[in-house]
């Protein structure tokens, strides 16, 4: 009898023995099929990084940049890029008209760049048609370049037709709609699709019509 229990328990501890060897090596299995598994998504996610940023960095940069492609759809608009760097010394070639037209729109005013009738505000201001009169002390150049622009960029705002102005908007509005995602910015006197007027939304002022003027 004692040999049986024996001879049972032998086989019963050799029984667990297989089964808690192969249980460990099933996990030790599973455990490198895992990492392997892993690699290649860590490797493709890795890999994948700089594209992504790639696709964003022209999202990021676009409000510095935006100038570039908009002399490229209008390459007869004037440049006004003589002004000297206070930093260098020498001419900036990269700081234009269009691109401080750009920077005020955007960062002194806060104005969205994706619609015409914002851009047509920002016009408004050079053009004197709205109370928001530019303002020397924060305008765009003035603490990188030896002279105001100021004044000067009013003028050249000023002697622009109205086909002009229009080309201009147009394109500023078009360098920012395209390959975003967003729709295209409505035509004037349309109303922006899911824009609300609010208090904050700027409204029309007297002297507005003088944008049409020729």
């Amino acid at each position: 009898m004692k040999k049986k229990f024996k001879l049972g328990l032998s086989f019963l501890l050799v029984t667990l023995s297989v089964a808690i060897f192969t249980l460990l090596s099933g996990v030790l299995e599973s455990g490198k099929l895992s990492v392997s598994a892993v690699e290649p998504s860590l490797l493709a996610s890795s890999a994948s990084v700089p594209l992504v940023a790639g696709r964003s960095a022209p999202q990021q940069l676009r409000v510095q940049d935006a100038w570039k492609f908009v002399y490229e759809k209008l390459p007869d608009f004037p440049i006004e890029n003589n002004y000297v760097s206070k930093e260098t010394g020498k001419v900036d070639p990269n700081n234009t008209l269009v691109g401080r037209l750009i920077r005020y729109h955007v960062f002194v005013k806060g104005r969205p760049p994706n619609y015409r009738f914002d851009w047509k505000l920002s016009l408004a201001d050079y053009l004197g048609a709205t109370p928001d009169y530019l303002v020397e002390g924060v305008y765009p150049g003035k603490d990188v370049l030896r002279s105001n622009p100021m004044e000067r960029d009013r003028t050249a705002i000023q002697s622009l037709n109205r086909k002009q102005r229009d080309a201009l908007v147009q394109a500023l509005v078009d360098v920012f709609t395209e390959n975003s995602g967003s729709s295209r910015a409505p035509a004037a006197g349309q109303k922006p699709e899911g824009r609300e007027t609010s208090p904050e939304t700027p409204q029309p002022q007297p002297g507005d019509a003088k944008l049409l003027t020729p």
